[in-house]
């Protein structure tokens, strides 16, 4: 492994991307609110932009188990009413990030993480949850989630929000949340592979090395969902993220 690592990346960066495929699978076997930490690790391990790519070979295999394991409870009105303007907004997000530089993106996807931490903290907070279900909340919603998902990976937050306002069950919730990003992640694919040019021979050859941790994750992920408490968990994510995203400031 050592030889081959050396004419890839570094061993520290290897761990750090393994330990992000590894909580990816986690969090695609049904444990939600962790994808900022993931993301975190990937930009300090490969820098801002380069790590967007890494990343979407790893979500695409995350995502056929989701659909594979949740795809009976998707609720397909939802994902035609939330898709378009999401993919809208992917199309901003690249034109927005395409010609930014490597520093100015790096900050740019910290900015992100800690605006999509205080949403998710906020959410926490609220007492009433009864948010607007109007379409205009909806599209806004969409179009953000689209920018979050291109810059850095990180529409989970405001799909969440939009999906907890329609009210969706749990299962129904983590299905269709499942085929929404299994379609996204098709659709950013050729604007990396052509556009940014963020995936090449090389990321794939480093894909095929943190496929294990991915599939450890999963496998993890499907005993974990059942043992561990659920708010603990997503305030120790939100900790390490903070400090996570601080680092990425500083790099």
């Amino acid at each position: 492994m050592d030889w081959y690592l050396q004419g890839l990346l570094s061993l520290e960066s290897f761990l750090l991307a393994f330990l992000a495929a590894f909580i990816l699978g986690v969090s695609k076997a049904g444990i939600k609110g962790i994808a900022v930490l993931i993301v975190t690790l990937m930009a300090v391990a490969f820098g801002g932009k380069s790590s967007t790519g890494m990343l979407m070979p790893l979500l695409i295999v995350g995502d056929v188990f989701a659909i594979f394991y949740y795809h009976r409870h998707a609720q397909w009105k939802y994902l035609r009413a939330f898709l378009p303007w999401m993919m809208l907004g992917v199309v901003i997000g690249v034109v927005i990030g395409k010609d930014l530089p490597e520093k100015t993106f790096q900050l740019t996807m910290g900015f992100t993480i800690l605006g999509t931490l205080f949403m998710l903290i906020w959410w926490e907070r609220k007492k009433k949850k009864n948010i607007p279900t109007h379409w205009t909340f909806g599209s806004f919603m969409g179009i953000m989630a689209g920018i979050t998902t291109m810059i850095g990976n990180l529409a989970g937050a405001f799909s969440n929000v939009y999906f907890l306002a329609m009210r969706l069950p749990k299962n129904h919730f983590i299905g269709t949340a499942a085929w929404l990003f299994f379609f996204i992640n098709l659709f950013k694919l050729p604007f990396h592979i052509f556009v940014w040019k963020t995936i090449s021979l090389e990321s794939l050859r480093i894909f095929l090395l943190l496929l294990p941790g991915l599939t450890l994750g999963l496998l993890a992920g499907i005993f974990l969902v059942k043992k561990i408490s659920d708010s603990f968990f997503r305030k120790m994510i939100i900790i390490l993220t903070a400090v996570g995203a601080v680092v990425l400031f500083f790099k």
